[in-house]
């Protein structure tokens, strides 16, 4: 991936991300052509290995299919046990940016390197019950820090309000690293997570439920946006 990706995902922030896991997957051009109507500039993909996580979902040939019907940037959030065994083929499908697990890796820094390597940007995801202190040391090394709001790979979870307060150290700490936040985010959620320092809200049931992709963006949006202006006022 050149760099006019990674800049792409920034200069879309703050933004939402449809985590198509929850698309027509018997229809994948037309939701991909749904969503790019809907004012979408960042796709999100979910893979799970039924190892690290208790879910299976799909692999690289999903990433090759959208990658011939997009341009879009494509973040790819491997929840699996050995994320450096598939980073190079994901990268070869068209992913570029490769979010591993900080739970499943000895050596995150060296991790995230060696995707750094691979030509890609590259993020690390943290589960709410994983202490922040495995952040330490690689932090540097990433573009983005996934912030994680539900134990990954685990269907029907409730928001968990620890990311909020993630999500405000890592700004505090890093103002310049892309955070995203996944997992329950919602029109409820999102505003706080905005509030908190978000750039990037990877959203599910909340865009496919509805009907209308355009509206239910158009929702989320306002609410990113309301939540932006509310910290101005105080602020100020």
């Amino acid at each position: 991936m050149s760099k006019d990706k990674l800049q792409t995902i920034r200069d879309a922030a703050p933004a939402v991300l449809p985590s198509l896991l929850m698309c027509d997957f018997g229809d994948l051009k037309t939701e991909v052509q749904r969503l790019e109507a809907a004012g979408t500039r960042v796709l999100h993909l979910d893979v799970m290995d039924g190892h690290f996580v208790p879910n299976l979902t799909y692999g690289m040939p999903i990433i090759e299919g959208l990658r011939k019907h997009t341009d879009m940037p494509l973040d790819v959030h491997l929840m699996i046990s050995d994320p450096l065994k598939y980073a190079k083929p994901m990268v070869d499908a068209g992913a570029d940016l490769l979010t591993f697990h900080v739970e499943a890796v000895e050596d995150a820094q060296s991790v995230a390197q060696q995707i750094r390597d691979l030509g890609v940007a590259v993020g690390v995801a943290l589960n709410p019950g994983t202490p922040m202190e495995k952040l330490d040391g690689c932090l540097d090394a990433v573009d983005m820090a996934l912030v994680m709001s539900v134990e990954a790979g685990f269907g029907g979870q409730s928001f968990n309000p620890i990311a909020l307060e993630r999500l405000r150290t890592l700004r505090a700490s890093h103002p310049d690293l892309l955070l995203e936040i996944d997992g329950g985010i919602n029109e409820q959620t999102i505003g706080q997570a905005a509030a908190a320092g978000c750039d990037l809200f990877v959203v599910g049931s909340a865009i496919f439920g509805k009907q209308d992709y355009a509206a239910a963006i158009g929702s989320l949006d306002q609410a990113i946006s309301a939540a932006g202006k509310a910290g101005e006022v105080s602020g100020s």
